[in-house]
């Protein structure tokens, strides 16, 4: 039983149709973003045992470096989706795109700390655009019961991202030293913008954004945000879970050359597997979310469901320090990618519970709060490692921040729908729940 939401025309502002090449090309020239995002985001990380040799860093001092990108991105998040609510989301994801790819490429000239931390500010300045941009463009090419796979595929391009980058990357800074590794990844992925900027579908042609929702719409007194039970929840969820996410993202190489005796090309490629399966599994959770909606499943209950169940597997990681062998590291951080599952729900739990028009917002504040976990757990956990001189802690800790954030989605957030006096597709409506 498909979901009316789902029959949505593809027409622009204009009545005119928008083609699925469009729309579709869209979505995977952001897949292709997220990838190149998250290959430049992570390139630090791979390189760090290199740098870290080369200019005598302590772990505490890794961890304050690996954490200054988090600082901007962070920070950024909400004033960036204010942003794409305002403006056209398009442009804004140009500009950030260009500028995050400029400050990755010249980290390669960095003599010290504090020329890298600063670059990996204004990496994340540049990037912090990319979730609320992403986000806001899929709600406004497709509607509710349609938004799990592409918001999943797009997401995914994170993990295939990491996957492919922390092998090529790895490659690269053994091959011709990190410096060349960095001026590689970063002014290469600048090619990007020459298809975006001739495919990619502006606000004004797309069909969910052809129906605004005025402030004569709104219910008198509306605030610039929403704030509920809901918005509430997905914060708590989205830190609880990039808390693993970024301790993973930024310590894993380290830890595999530091206490498991690899390479930096050999810690490169193992450390890929996990993200390999990661990457799957994001448009297959938004799929199977969406095909189950369609088929007549209560919506909130499909989402949510989908979301404990990811994370509830990502408590796979804690006693990753404690096994004896590589294989067995392995077989636990795998298994633990069924955390993938749960990406695309997540994000589309956010969306579908955000009037329309604060889209942007909603997501800006959402993953603000998820990555202020960015600032936490390379920080942290290089804390623990000079204090302890072992992992143990740092992955145990990274597990256990999981079950607050599954306790958020099954006891914080309801329904999975839009606030009383707004309906999914952008029109007021007068009765719905919150």
């Amino acid at each position: 039983m498909n979901s009316p939401a789902a029959a949505v025309p593809a027409l622009t502002a204009n009545g005119a149709r928008l083609s699925n090449v469009r729309r579709w090309g869209t979505v995977w020239l952001m897949f292709l973003a997220a990838a190149i995002n998250f290959v430049d985001r992570g390139s630090l990380s791979v390189a760090m045992p290199l740098i870290a040799a080369e200019m005598n860093f302590s772990p505490q001092a890794q961890g304050t470096l690996l954490s200054a990108f988090f600082w901007t991105y962070a920070l950024m998040q909400i004033p960036m989706g204010w942003a794409v609510d305002r403006f056209d989301a398009k442009w804004i994801y140009a500009g950030a795109f260009a500028l995050w790819s400029v400050a990755c490429g010249v980290t390669g000239l960095a003599g010290g700390l504090a020329a890298l931390a600063v670059l990996r500010m204004l990496l994340g300045l540049g990037e912090s655009a990319y979730f609320a941009s992403s986000t806001k463009i899929v709600s406004q090419l497709f509607s509710p019961s349609e938004r799990g796979f592409p918001t999943g595929l797009f997401e995914c391009g994170t993990s295939f991202g990491l996957a492919a980058g922390t092998v090529l990357t790895a490659y690269l800074s053994q091959e011709f030293g990190w410096r060349a590794m960095f001026a590689i990844i970063g002014f290469s992925g600048l090619v990007w913008l020459i298809p975006w900027m001739r495919l990619a579908v502006p606000r004004s042609e797309s069909p969910c954004a052809a129906l605004p929702v005025t402030k004569e719409l709104r219910p008198p007194g509306k605030r610039w945000v929403t704030m509920n039970r809901n918005l509430l929840g997905v914060c708590i969820g989205f830190f609880c879970y990039n808390y693993r996410w970024y301790l993973l993202m930024t310590w894993l190489p380290t830890y595999l050359v530091k206490e498991r005796g690899m390479t930096i090309l050999g810690a490169g490629f193992l450390a890929a597997l996990p993200y390999w399966i990661y990457a799957m599994l994001q448009p297959a959770g938004g799929r199977i979310g969406d095909m189950l909606i369609r088929r007549g499943w209560d919506a909130s209950k499909v989402r949510k469901g989908l979301v404990v169940f990811g994370c509830t597997c990502g408590l796979l990681i804690l006693p990753v320090p404690l096994v004896s062998s590589v294989e067995l590291v392995f077989a636990l951080l795998i298994a633990s990618s069924l955390t993938g599952l749960a990406v695309a729900n997540m994000m589309v739990i956010q969306q579908a519970c955000a009037p329309p028009d604060e889209v942007g917002r909603w997501a800006g504040i959402m993953n603000c709060s998820g990555n202020l976990a960015g600032v936490a757990a390379p920080f942290v956990t290089g804390l623990l490692v000079s204090h302890t001189g072992s992992y143990l802690v740092p992955f145990t800790l990274g597990a256990l921040v999981m079950i607050p954030g599954i306790l958020a989605y099954i006891f914080v957030v309801g329904r999975v729908e839009p606030p009383q006096g707004f309906s999914a597709q952008g029109e007021a409506s007068p009765g719905r729940a919150s």
